[in-house]
């Protein structure tokens, strides 16, 4: 809207000048000029009552031009920590490095990283290049592209929440249980080392909290059975 309102002002504005708040001052000069000639008509000069008018209607469209470079400036300028601040929960969920991010009208969120990489909390994360999660208030739920370790095991993180009102705790759903931490580890985004060829990680996929183990006698394997099995929080 703010560009469409220059350019009928302004044709010789370019857009390239168009960056920042201070070119707002730039912008308004621009207009004012243009109020001379609008007044004129043909025959000779307005009076000044139609000046008047004239120079309010150009005051008007300062004004919703200066609301314009504002809203599109503050949109440009939401990171995907602010988003995760806005949710409560904390920014050191994530790592430094993010390089872009995606949120829709639905909460679908989808975070892009430079490069899969390491990061440290109480135990050892995994950063996918792409980590996705259904956002709501307290909570990223269906969680993809992060992985917590335990001893020598990864477990892919599923979903992780916070208790609200604010218990100084988060949680990390790993399947059968939820991981608890201190929130006080996630107060800032954490540094992350990048994937070299010598890391391997043994992953476990862990089955869902609804679900438990149990062992075949004639496979000798674990297979699934359904079943309400009441998850736990282990520190």
């Amino acid at each position: 809207m703010s560009s469409f309102v220059i350019s009928y002002f302004c044709p010789s504005f370019s857009p390239l000048q168009f960056q920042n708040i201070n070119t707002l001052v730039v912008i308004a000069f621009h207009i004012l000029c243009s109020a001379i000639p609008v007044c004129r008509v043909r025959g000779g000069e307005l009076g000044g009552g139609h000046m008047r008018k004239r120079i309010w209607l150009v005051g008007v469209v300062m004004w919703v031009l200066a609301i314009g470079i504002l809203a599109e400036e503050a949109a440009g300028n939401v990171t995907v920590y602010d988003v995760l601040r806005k949710h409560g929960l904390p920014v050191g969920l994530l790592p430094k490095g993010v390089k872009s991010y995606a949120l829709d009208e639905d909460g679908k969120l989808e975070v892009y990283l430079e490069q899969p990489c390491y990061a440290k909390f109480e135990n050892e994360v995994f950063f996918e290049s792409v980590i996705r999660g259904n956002l709501s208030y307290g909570q990223l739920a269906g969680v993809a592209g992060l992985e917590q370790q335990e001893l020598f095991l990864w477990f892919p993180v599923k979903g992780i929440k916070v208790d609200i009102p604010n218990s100084g705790f988060i949680y990390f759903d790993v399947g059968v249980v939820y991981k608890q931490f201190v929130l006080s580890l996630f107060e800032s985004p954490p540094d992350c080392r990048p994937v070299t060829n010598g890391d391997e990680r043994l992953i476990i996929e862990m089955p869902r909290s609804t679900d438990r183990f149990q062992l075949s006698q004639t496979s000798r394997k674990a297979v699934l059975r359904k079943n309400d099995l009441p998850t736990r929080a282990v520190q």
